[in-house]
């Protein structure tokens, strides 16, 4: 949503404390996500890939910021981008559990 009094991901305070790739089973399908583990929330993105390539062929040329896993930054150099799947869920109400594998 946009809100113009407040950007929620400028924070200076803000850390982020895990991020990687999963599959999230949402009803009949299974969607490739990247999440964003902070220390006040969690940002579940939606992984695109772009069906376009960049013009050069030497893709290794694309600037990408450094502080991002290696597996993002392959990604992003791919043509391939991340955006907001929903709202941050604040870290207060969320409630993880450990279940088995199916």
């Amino acid at each position: 949503r946009e809100n113009s009094s407040e950007n929620i991901l400028s924070s200076a305070n803000r850390l982020l404390l895990c991020e990687g790739r999963l599959m999230l089973a949402e009803s009949t399908r299974l969607l490739d996500v990247y999440l964003f583990l902070f220390d006040d929330f969690l940002l579940i993105t939606k992984i695109k890939r772009n069906k376009k390539k960049y013009g050069g062929s030497d893709t290794s040329l694309i600037p990408v910021c450094p502080s991002l896993t290696p597996e993002l930054q392959s990604f992003i150099r791919e043509g391939g981008f991340c955006t907001v799947l929903d709202q941050p869920i604040p870290l207060d109400r969320l409630i993880l559990k450990n279940v088995e594998p199916v």
